[in-house]
């Protein structure tokens, strides 16, 4: 890094980039450490998710319809499934609300974007303000490169060539090098990283942890993990449904028989 920080000095001006920069930048940004414990699915190139923490279980959702009765339950039997099945078909949300599933998220902005839409729930963002930003970028595997057929509302999405996917694939690549040391020319100039990030493409990865109950969580999931999503974030809430599927069975089980409608 020490080499292309002395090349950008040189340089005649800022968006003059030299022509000797490697493949792959020197990792000098602040991002999370690289441990990845259990409870962590790997998403895309440089991605996961991540579940930090779980207050979520399906009696949650039991205890919280038959308090309405100034009933409780210590555990779950056949009846409470059945109460479950019920109030997930009848669309009785508000006892799905009582747990909360906290994840810890690493994805390329334009699927954050995507996901910040998602209102009911908390997020907290990695700054680029006040930490130096990330230099790994989202590439899609040659698989994934594909072409848009049809019109607005119903598109559809096919395949390219080898070699288009290749050349995109390539060119990618090499725009996120020459955005990447642009950021860092600024940086090394005294530019405020508020400023220098405003030249960072959206295929940079961010970090967000989000908190979100498993009403909300369901709602993500069926318009996020369906044929109509695009497909970097149907990857993602992949991951988190299986998640849901893992802490609250029965919730999820219901979820499903219910054409995979939120209640």
């Amino acid at each position: 890094m020490a080499v292309l920080l002395a090349q950008a000095r040189e340089a005649d001006s800022i968006g003059k980039v030299p022509t000797s920069a490697p493949a792959k930048l020197a990792r000098v940004a602040v991002t999370t450490p690289e441990v990845i414990p259990d409870d962590t699915v790997r998403v895309l190139d440089h991605g996961f998710v991540r579940l930090d923490g779980a207050m979520a279980d399906d009696l949650s959702v039991v205890n919280g319809a038959r308090v309405s009765f100034a009933r409780r339950r210590e555990e779950m039997d056949e009846s409470d499934e059945g109460l479950i099945r019920f109030l997930m078909r009848e669309r009785h949300g508000t006892p799905f609300e009582h747990n909360s599933f906290r994840f810890h998220v690493r994805t390329p902005i334009f699927v954050a974007r995507e996901w910040f839409r998602h209102r009911i729930g908390s997020f907290n963002e990695f700054s680029m303000r006040y930490a130096r930003a990330t230099d790994e970028f989202y590439v899609p595997d040659a698989a994934d490169v594909r072409t848009q057929v049809g019109k607005p509302g119903s598109y559809s999405f096919e395949p390219v060539g080898d070699e288009i996917a290749e050349a995109t694939r390539q060119k990618m690549q090499a725009v996120y090098e020459t955005a990447y040391l642009a950021y860092e020319q600024l940086v090394e100039l005294g530019v405020a990283r508020e400023i220098a990030r405003a030249v960072l493409p959206v295929g940079a990865y961010t970090e967000f942890y989000w908190t979100v109950n498993a009403r909300s969580l369901m709602n993500f999931i069926s318009l996020r993990n369906s044929e109509t999503a695009q497909r970097e974030i149907r990857r993602y809430a992949e991951a988190c449904e299986g998640f849901l599927e893992k802490l609250m069975p029965v919730t999820y089980a219901a979820f499903v028989a219910n054409d995979r409608t939120a209640p």
